[in-house]
């Protein structure tokens, strides 16, 4: 079993700061790419940023100058450094993880936390 659990959402006013961690945990062999997505009300959900193993790093247009993914690979953890929020901002972030377990270690999936709630309103 896999899990992956996210924190650090809440609500907050426009141009203020959050950080948000995810957790990877269970019979993981490795992993690979991590990253970060958002569903807002009636939205599909759409990528945020991602980060490799290596720390290679991509990210959404909208998110660019003020968000910052990064990792640490001895925790199997992922972060997003969030910077001068905005209303659109406001969403469910979704942690992903594209990985093997142990039972089949050459076998890559994505999992998915369950999100956390971010708001940002004044």
């Amino acid at each position: 079993q896999v899990q992956l659990v996210e924190s650090g959402g809440g609500l907050v006013q426009p141009g203020a700061s959050l950080r948000l961690s995810c957790a990877a945990s269970g019979s993981i062999f490795s992993i690979n790419a991590m990253g970060w997505y958002s569903q807002a009300p009636e939205k599909e959900r759409e990528l945020v940023a991602t980060i490799t193993s290596g720390g290679a790093t991509t990210y959404a247009d909208s998110v660019k100058g003020r968000f910052t993914i990064s990792r640490d690979n001895a925790k199997n953890t992922v972060y997003l450094q969030m910077n001068s929020l905005k209303p659109e901002d406001t969403a469910v972030y979704y942690c992903n993880a594209d990985l093997a377990t142990l039972r089949q270690p050459y076998y890559n999936l994505a999992y998915w936390g369950k999100g956390t709630l971010v708001t940002v309103s004044s």
